[in-house]
């Protein structure tokens, strides 16, 4: 077969029009290319839900045609779905060796199978099925991030992953600019670019700079110092550690991910500490309060997590006392500015003095802002252009970034989830649609809650319950007994017991209006009782509460 007469499509099934659970179909004819399989955090109206992750609908259908899936980075984000995904599909799986070794611990707590993990190394290419992947080293907030270039029979493909140009990094190790301008030297027929930070103008500072903010705060702490960041931000971590060390302090470890990445971080070399420096938690009361550093989870108001618990006085082995230092080294993720906003007044309240925004210096983004953008643009100058990870107002942003630097209005494409778009030398266009969404996981199950449960969730959390019960009998239809009322997040005192004789009267007066002795149909009856109920309570309160009628027949 011809190169013109294979078909290269892009579909996007996470990741766009979000943050969040990143995944992408690169197909060619009958071969599939999978890039990465992200989770998202529940939104703030997505009740009792604990993770998002995409809609494997597409995938399942064509699981025998799937050759790979390629890892750019070990953040949930990107990752975190493969646990629920690697249960039903068996491929091949493709990233360097901290997101694989974050990824195992993953799948282990799931009691899924790693067997099937690969890792390369920055620089390296893979064969899989019609396709060629390299991975390019990138700067990112974490270690061992990649972007990709997959070698397809139509042609070049290159996907930056999450990524920013930071010429001072941490570890030493530069994004590979010489790889990506001799794509672009070969020709590069499409790129889709990282688009979080499309709005900023300017540079992303680098990581480095964080730790001259840790320094001055570690200088002016007297005694205790707690640092909340992401677990997966080794940099920072490696940061914190070393501005401990110049400061004669013990660093201790708590939050399970956080304890988990560091031991595995430490374990392939990514983090550095001299001998002694890390002690247990509960080793902390052996040293003097300004002595101790303690790293923690937390940094985005997560109700379970160890510096909430710890706000909320409620942690059992480490309670905030007043003169504590604590640094909150992130912002807020997009819907949790309220949880993180709490936290800091419940430390606050404590007597703790709390450092935290960007105006702190304490953090730094991990994505390019829009002169680094240009810059990747520059380099690769790709003929096509899709802008991939993050809000719609971020794709269109960049997708008028590129437009600026060259790329033809015609040539650049904003899809969204589901698209399948069509490329060759001659155009890019979107095809047709393919299942695409949200799959909700929480303790019950994998996708048991849908919208409509949602939906109940929601309306039983703002408008409460009214819950009747009545027992009535077989042969006359009437009444055996008073129908009992209990309302649930709703009204109480006076005004409930108002309210319970006035619906008690509702629900009589039905049975009195439809009495049909031994041939009464029993839901019927059981919906004239929840119209009744439900026309009582608005006339009495304007509200629309969930209503739940039971009714037995003796």
């Amino acid at each position: 077969m011809s190169k013109n007469a294979q078909k290269l499509q892009i579909i996007p099934l996470g990741g766009l029009g979000e943050i969040g659970k990143n995944m992408t179909v690169v197909r060619v004819d009958d071969e599939i290319l999978l890039i990465d399989s992200g989770l998202m955090f529940p939104e703030e109206d997505m009740l009792g839900i604990d993770l998002v992750i995409p809609d494997i609908t597409y995938l399942m259908e064509n699981q025998e045609k799937i050759r790979a899936i390629v890892l750019t980075h070990g953040h949930e984000d990107h990752i975190g779905a493969l646990p629920y995904v690697l249960r039903q599909l068996s491929v091949p799986v493709y990233g360097t060796r901290l997101t694989l070794g974050i990824l195992e611990g993953r799948l282990k707590e799931n009691g899924v199978d790693s067997s099937n993990l690969h890792s390369v190394m920055p620089g390296d290419i893979i064969n899989a099925g019609c396709f060629s992947v390299g991975f390019l080293r990138v700067n990112h907030s974490i270690p061992d991030a990649v972007g990709l270039s997959i070698k397809t029979p139509v042609g070049m493909i290159v996907h930056t992953g999450d990524f920013k140009f930071d010429y001072t990094p941490i570890d030493g190790k530069m994004t590979d600019f010489r790889r990506f301008s001799e794509l672009g030297n070969k020709g590069v027929l499409v790129m889709m670019a990282d688009s979080t930070n499309s709005e900023k103008e300017g540079h992303t500072p680098s990581e480095s700079t964080v730790g001259v903010a840790f320094d001055k705060a570690f200088h002016n702490a007297r005694q205790r110092i707690i640092v909340a960041t992401f677990s997966s931000n080794v940099h920072r971590i490696q940061q914190v550690i070393d501005t401990a060390v110049r400061y004669k302090r013990r660093v201790a470890v708590l939050g399970r991910s956080m304890v988990n990445v560091v031991n595995i971080s430490l374990e392939l070399g990514y983090i550095n500490a001299p001998e002694g420096t890390i002690i247990d938690i509960d080793e902390i009361n052996n040293y003097a309060m300004d002595q101790i550093v303690i790293i923690t989870t937390g940094s985005q108001g997560e109700p379970m997590s160890a510096l909430t618990r710890m706000a909320m006085s409620d942690h059992r082995k480490v309670g905030i006392v007043p003169g504590d230092t604590v640094i909150i080294s992130a912002t807020p993720i997009p819907g949790n500015e309220k949880l993180v906003a709490k936290t800091v007044d419940n430390l606050l309240k404590l007597g703790a003095n709390v450092i935290y925004g960007r105006s702190e210096g304490i953090h730094v983004s991990g994505h390019a802002a829009r002169e680094e953008l240009k810059l990747m643009h520059n380099l690769v100058r790709p003929k096509f252009f899709i802008p991939v990870h993050g809000e719609q107002k971020h794709m269109r942003r960049h997708a008028e970034l590129a437009l600026s630097v060259g790329i033809p209005e015609k040539n650049i494409l904003v899809p969204e989830l589901g698209d399948v778009v069509a490329l060759s030398e001659n155009g890019i266009k979107t095809e047709t649609r393919v299942a695409a969404g949200r799959i909700f996981v929480d303790a019950s199950g994998v996708g048991d809650v849908g919208s409509t449960i949602l939906q109940d969730r929601k309306k039983l959390s703002t408008d409460g319950v009214v819950l009747v019960t009545a027992i009535y009998d077989l042969y006359t239809g009437g009444l055996m007994s008073t129908v009992d009322i209990q309302t649930k997040g709703f009204v109480f005192g006076d005004n409930a017991n108002e309210l319970n004789a006035y619906i008690k009267n509702a629900c009589e007066d039905v049975f009195d209006r439809y009495k049909r002795g031994i041939n009464m149909d029993i839901n019927v009856l059981k919906q004239r009782l929840k119209d009744g109920v439900a026309k009582a309570v608005f006339d009495k309160t304007k509200r629309s509460p969930v209503i739940i009628v039971s009714v037995f027949a003796v």
